[in-house]
This record gives C-alpha cells, structure tokens and sequence, in this order.
C-alpha cells in the first residue's frame, strides 16, 4: 500500500486512543515492566529508539518520560496528530513500515500491541524486519508482539460495544483459522455538530506461526531471537496467545 493513500485507521483514530490509547491501564503502562526488565537494560541511558507504528503516542510518552530520544512512525495521519500532542518531545513520521527507511542510527526498536500482524504478508512481513534491522546499529534489540493463532481464537469472537452520549461503536471481530486471517467490523457513530456520523470500516490481521516470524527475522539478519509467551512467561493477564519476539540486528 503507498504511502500517500490514507489509512483504515483515520476514521477510528479518535476512538482507538480514547478507548486503547490512554488511561491508566493501557497496553503500554502493562508493559512497562517487561520493557525495564527485557530490553531498556540494552538501550544506553538517552539512547534513540524507534516506535514503528505507534500509534496515538501514548509509548512514545511513556519513552520520552524516561529520558529516551524517539522517533514514531505509523501510516495514519490522524493518529499521528494526536500522538504529537500527546508526546510532544517525540518526532513522529509518517510512513509504511515496510518501505520506511531511516539512517542506522537508533539504538533499539519496538512495535508494540499486535501492530505487525496488520501486515498481511509474510514477504512484506520480512520487508518491515528488513527496514528495523536497517535502522539499529549493530547489536541494538527489537521488541515485538503478535497475536498469534491461539489468540485469535480465544479473543477475536464476541461482539462488543461502547455507548456514550456522543459516542458509540460497535465491534465485530471474527477469525478465519483456514485463511489465517482475523477480521474487525467497525461501526462508529459521533455526534458532531448537533448531527449524528456514521463510520463504516473493516481491519484486518494475519496470524503467522512462531516458525514464520522467526525465519524472517533471520532472512533480516537479526539473531539472538527469542520467542515469549505474555502469559506465562511475562505474566501479563488477560493476553492469551500474545507473544513477544526479541531480536538483536547484527551489522548490514
């Protein structure tokens, strides 16, 4: 997909950081923990990390907090909008993370909350690995996580719906295990202007195997991979089937 062409997530970027992007539990405050344990410990004190699709910013605030410099991409003009208020010492760019490229200059990359599993394409999968790989100087670790079959399966099937005085969404998750493929219908309604507007969007996910990432993080030149489960092993709740990949990037 060009870069140029707007994103399925202008429309639902006002309600994706309402409902998943701030507030006190919001993936990126879970995940903190796992961040100081697992991988700021190999990031030098201030060093540079890259958010790839980062959303509405709510990371890169919590980085920059800390004293780190980032840099944010994602392919949504209207996340990236908010992103700038909410991380205002961040850069944030606009770009596809498959063909972003960027000078080898940061000392560690991320790509957090299921963001890759919206490439739909293991060769276009290896092609994002290939542009982070690019980025980080030599040794520097990415940190990753996938939704994975088990996930699908156990997460993406009930209907759920959000119902304010302004405001409502209806969500309509699906998988299809044959295709690999999960599916989120969208429904969205706000009140603006005195005036009621409708939303209409489908998202869409594929599910890769523990095998399929691990070999396209190799064909990138990444090594020292390492799979984990967000359950039992970094005891994060309510994340059946969430894993996390951790890599270095060897020299280009």
């Amino acid at each position: 997909m060009p870069e140029t062409l707007p994103s399925q997530y202008d429309d639902f970027a006002w309600f994706y950081h309402k409902y998943w992007g701030s507030g006190p539990n919001v993936f990126a405050v879970r995940i903190w923990p796992v961040m100081e344990e697992r991988f700021l410990p190999l990031v030098r004190a201030g060093g540079r990390i890259l958010d790839l699709c980062c959303g509405s910013g709510r990371l890169a605030q919590e980085l920059t907090g800390h004293g780190y410099h980032v840099t944010g991409v994602d392919g949504s003009a209207a996340l990236l909008e908010i992103a700038r208020e909410v991380a205002p010492q961040a850069e944030f760019i606009r770009g596809d993370a498959r063909t972003v490229r960027l000078p080898p200059s940061f000392d560690g990359a991320l790509s957090l909350y299921d963001s890759l599993n919206h490439v739909m394409e293991a060769g276009e999968l290896a092609a994002a690995f290939r542009q982070v790989r690019a980025a980080l100087r030599n040794g520097g670790p990415f940190l990753f996580d996938l939704n994975m079959d088990e996930g699908y399966r156990s997460r993406w099937r009930s209907t759920f719906g959000i119902s304010a005085d302004d405001h409502a969404m209806i969500a309509r998750p699906s998988y299809d295990p044959s295709t690999k493929v999960g599916t989120m219908a969208l429904t969205m309604f706000r009140l603006r202007q005195d005036r009621w507007m409708r939303t209409d969007l489908t998202l869409y996910q594929r599910c890769y195997t523990e095998e399929e990432v691990e070999q396209a993080l190799r064909d990138a030149g990444f090594v020292g991979i390492a799979a984990w489960d967000a359950v039992t092993d970094l005891g994060l709740q309510n994340e059946s089937g969430r894993l996390f990949f951790f890599a270095r990037a060897t020299s280009a």
